[in-house]
């Protein structure tokens, strides 16, 4: 995985323009601070902010371990259960007697000015709770693992795009079209296009759901063979490349506005993936400059006068 440095006035800003660079979201990268601004008089700082980033390997859901429970066990959890059933009862009406009320989720306005549930509609006691908070604490400790921390990946590169052309064959079928996938390697970078009749299902408006489909090959392939370093890509009926191109042309306008008016001008909420297209066109672009503003999913390109 290659790394990219970036500067700026904060470390923040200096993370952001990183993410940009590389095309992901802040969940997928991991930095490595350079330098930090120092302080100076009048609370000013002095310096820049330089950070290192790069695309974060994938990780493997951890193991757990499970441990055959012996005859002598069995028999004594028996030999007990009948004892603990009367306690156990007891116990329980306890709790849901002093379990508040979490039956009655909060909401959330959408893009389209709808509501959503919010997704923590369960009682968190129970087993599936607490199975959610352990997953999510490994989770938590993996993204905090180092390099050197990190298993040592074994599978080969073209053993991952293998697996991810296997699954898109499969899922084309089950699509009801008729389409062939192919494989394109390029060190640790794997691009798998589809080719056919009749695929703008998979694709979805404005890419969706290619970019769901490509999440469940990144699981079906990196994650299930134990992949670090890989980075894979999945493109349906060349849709990314007219994107790209689309993208592109729209930037090249969007540039040539902002020089005549001189005045800044937001662009439409979009995936860290178009930002980066947005991006590194308009680095081709005299008197422009770019930034990204808002979090994900609503973070936007901000292109204004240099």
């Amino acid at each position: 995985m290659e790394w990219v440095e970036t500067t700026a006035k904060t470390l923040e800003a200096a993370r952001e323009a990183a993410l940009d660079r590389l095309g992901v979201g802040a969940d997928e990268a991991e930095f490595d601070v350079v330098e930090e601004p120092k302080p100076g008089l009048f609370g000013r700082t002095r310096g820049q902010a330089r950070i290192r980033a790069r695309v974060r390997p994938a990780t493997v859901r951890p193991k757990q371990e499970r441990r055959r429970r012996s005859k002598g066990d069995k028999s004594r959890a028996r030999a007990t259960s009948s004892k603990g059933t009367t306690d156990a009862a007891t116990t329980a009406e306890t709790s849901v007697a002093t379990e508040p009320d979490e039956h009655e989720p909060a909401t959330e306005t959408n893009r389209d000015g709808g509501s959503n549930r919010a997704s923590n509609n369960r009682p968190r006691g129970g087993r599936r709770g607490a199975a959610n908070n352990k997953q999510a604490a490994n989770n938590k400790q993996e993204s905090k693992m180092s390099n050197d921390e990190r298993p040592e990946s074994t599978v080969t590169p073209q053993e991952v795009g293998d697996a991810a052309v296997s699954f898109m064959n499969d899922l084309v079928s089950a699509f009801g079209t008729a389409g062939t996938a192919e494989l394109t390697i390029d060190g640790t970078e794997l691009e798998v296009n589809v080719t056919g009749e009749d695929l703008g299902l998979m694709v979805g408006p404005g890419g969706r759901t290619l970019n769901a489909v490509q999440d469940l090959v990144r699981v079906a392939a990196q994650r299930r063979l134990g992949d670090h370093e890989t980075r894979l890509r999945i493109d349906v009926a060349g849709y990314r490349e007219r994107r790209a191109a689309a993208l592109a042309k729209f930037a090249a306008d969007v540039a040539q506005q902002v020089r005549e008016s001189g005045t800044a001008r937001s662009l439409e909420p979009m995936t860290s993936a178009d930002r980066k297209v947005i991006h590194d066109a308009l680095n081709d672009e005299e008197g422009v400059a770019s930034t990204s503003s808002g979090e994900d999913p609503y973070r936007r390109v901000i292109v204004q006068p240099a």
